[in-house]
């Protein structure tokens, strides 16, 4: 969050140094559509890149006609869902409840953004992997650090959001590049 375009680039070059698969840039960042753009254009096709903190219809297809191809909600609306999935873009959005997360995967969520993980602990991501349909994808978002993944892991968390204990506005991309190589070392101890 707050990243600016120019900046954009090499922060995200410096998260795919270290294997990252999916780059969010949250539209309340400065010229969230223009870092989105610059990021797409360098990113290669195995990384999905596009927004966080979408809300509207029409914040997902400006997202997509950026080249962007992720989209991450704050919350659980079917209608953006919908829209997200007709324009063939992965789609995670936000659920603090099991009822939330039933809802996003019945409007076609490719997986749920456990928000926020500070009130969503390891044993309500159990609870929730025991039920929800085939499989689906939890990500715990909100206050994660590598240090607190490993019993979200053991719960079934498929993955992390990771936010300002990644970058925060003004870091560098070499401050960036060395903390996502401690989430991904952390990341492949838990994963062996």
């Amino acid at each position: 969050r707050g990243i600016a375009p120019a900046e954009a680039a090499d922060v995200a070059e410096a998260l795919l140094e270290e294997d990252f698969e999916f780059i969010e840039i949250p539209l309340n960042s400065p010229d969230p559509l223009k870092s989105i753009a610059a990021v797409r254009a360098m990113a290669p096709a195995r990384v999905y890149v596009g927004a966080g903190t979408v809300l509207s219809m029409e914040q997902v297809e400006a997202v997509a006609q950026a080249g962007g191809d992720l989209i991450v909600t704050p919350n659980t609306n079917a209608a953006v869902i919908a829209r997200a999935k007709a324009l063939g873009l992965v789609c995670l959005p936000g659920a603090a409840t099991p009822s939330e997360a039933f809802a996003a995967l019945a409007a076609g969520a490719d997986g749920v953004k456990a928000f926020p993980a500070e009130m969503i602990g390891p044993a309500i991501v159990k609870a929730w992997a025991a039920v929800l349909p085939g499989g689906a994808p939890i990500l715990p978002v909100g206050g994660i650090t590598p240090d607190i993944m490993g019993p979200y892991v053991k719960a079934g968390a498929a993955g992390f959001g990771l936010g300002s204990a990644l970058y925060k506005p003004g870091d560098e991309a070499a401050a960036v590049r060395a903390k996502a190589a401690a989430f991904r070392a952390a990341w492949g101890r838990l994963r062996g």
